[in-house]
């Protein structure tokens, strides 16, 4: 093998064959999609037919699964995480402690409900939230910590527990990319006030759109259904031929509702969630066992109190120097190449994403800040980690040795790399 080889270069790939396809629909899930279309119902704004919605099947599925009361699906992460922070009365003059390395969701739920967006450092090791950071960025105007667990991470919920009781404030679990996993045992998203999910088509758990709340509080779960169904939640008794939602309107809410044919597709897809998550960590320590062979390249280490880890997307850090110091972003490109697969840097830090730079003009004043924080671990991380995402995870042992293969094959052709330039590409959510 030469440097010319490099599948970037017109080489060929190390991988030529398919990796596993995502989303997946195998028969169950098609049968559960077909029992609603040839049904009477395919909204919970419909009318009762004599069975339970997939939409409360769905959520009372989900709940049971995280160990919580109450579930609230919505359309989207992002419905999600706007009417958890509505739900605590999140708003004008109040600020909200957001994790500064993340999809731009958190932050701009904050910033269109007109408050405060106050980004926040993350950890080296982890690249969650840092709690030291966290506790910096407090005043007496924080109102909620909007903490995520990232990639293949969970935050260390101990300590924000612990500020966020210090304070008097409610922790807000945004787990979009941790369906599963558990901390001390205990399922992400069932530690702070509410834990708000994403079920986009990248997700581990999806039905190409969709979201979900979880709570323990009955009475932010009854703010959370109405916020979600126009100020309307589910009758106690309901009869068949009426809708079963009754006018409450004690608050002000929007239409934003799971449809009928996603609940069904999340409400089969959940029996899998737990057996996927299980082989995709089985392939990770497989794969660990080959990157520990490979200088220059390490990967996220794992808190012991992560008792059940997932992998929405792998982290891998490329030591600048053993890639000849060539661009992450061109080392991103070759990886994709050579694999056939994304391979995708880190998110940019929230204060220099596209889709908020302009955040503080268009809402009229300052809500998007970095108080007294550089963001540097955050920059640092952009300019040295690329992510693989969970779909290869699934693949057989040696589609491991192909990602080993191809970190070895551009490592070596790094050098010829510095000179290229690649466009900047979407990230995942």
């Amino acid at each position: 093998m030469t440097v010319a080889d490099l599948a970037i270069l017109g080489g060929p790939p190390v991988r030529t064959r398919a990796w596993p396809t995502w989303p997946l629909a195998e028969e169950s899930t098609i049968a559960a999609v077909t029992d609603v279309l040839r049904s009477t119902r395919w909204a919970i704004s419909g009318p009762y037919d004599g069975r339970t919605c997939y939409e409360r099947r769905f959520a009372e599925a989900f709940a049971e699964f995280e160990g919580a009361r109450y579930c609230t699906p919505t359309t989207s992460g992002t419905a999600a995480l706007t009417i958890g922070l509505q739900a605590l009365d999140i708003g004008p003059g109040k600020e909200v402690l957001v994790t500064g390395l993340t999809w731009v969701a958190p932050a701009s739920a904050v910033v269109h409900l007109g408050a405060t967006a106050v980004l926040v450092d993350c950890d080296r090791e982890t690249l969650a939230m840092s709690p030291m950071r966290a506790r910096e960025a407090c005043t007496d105007s924080t109102a909620a910590i909007l903490v995520v667990h990232p990639w293949c991470s969970v935050a260390d919920i101990d300590m924000l527990c612990a500020l966020a009781a210090e304070r008097g404030i409610p922790l807000i679990e945004d787990c979009a990319q941790a369906h599963g996993a558990r901390w001390r045992g205990q399922r992400v998203g069932t530690f702070g006030a509410i834990g708000c999910f994403s079920m986009q088509q990248s997700k581990l758990l999806t039905a190409g759109e969709g979201g979900a709340v979880v709570t323990d509080d009955p009475d932010l779960n009854d703010r959370l259904e109405q916020l979600r169904c126009d100020g309307r939640r589910f009758v106690e008794a309901p009869e068949v031929g009426r809708l079963e939602l009754l006018e409450v309107g004690s608050v002000l809410g929007r239409n934003l509702c799971l449809s009928e044919l996603q609940a069904a597709v999340l409400f089969e897809r959940l029996s899998h969630l737990d057996a996927q998550n299980e082989l995709r960590a089985t392939r990770v320590r497989c794969l660990e066992r080959l990157l520990d062979d490979i200088g220059g390249v390490t990967y996220l280490l794992r808190d012991d109190r992560v008792t059940t880890p997932t992998f929405y997307n792998y982290v891998l850090r490329l030591e600048p120097a053993a890639f000849a110091d060539a661009p992450i972003d061109v080392l991103s490109e070759a990886l994709t190449a050579e694999l056939g697969t994304p391979v995708n840097p880190v998110y940019e830090p929230l204060d220099r994403h596209p889709l908020l730079a302009s955040a503080n003009q268009r809402t009229g004043g300052p809500r998007l800040i970095s108080r007294g924080c550089a963001l540097s671990e955050a920059r640092r991380a952009r300019q040295t980690c690329v992510t693989l995402t969970h779909p290869v995870l699934l693949d057989e042992v040696e589609g491991m040795e192909d990602i080993a293969r191809a970190l070895t094959k551009v490592q070596r052709g790094a050098g010829r790399l510095r000179g290229l330039h690649v466009g900047r590409r979407c990230m995942s959510f």
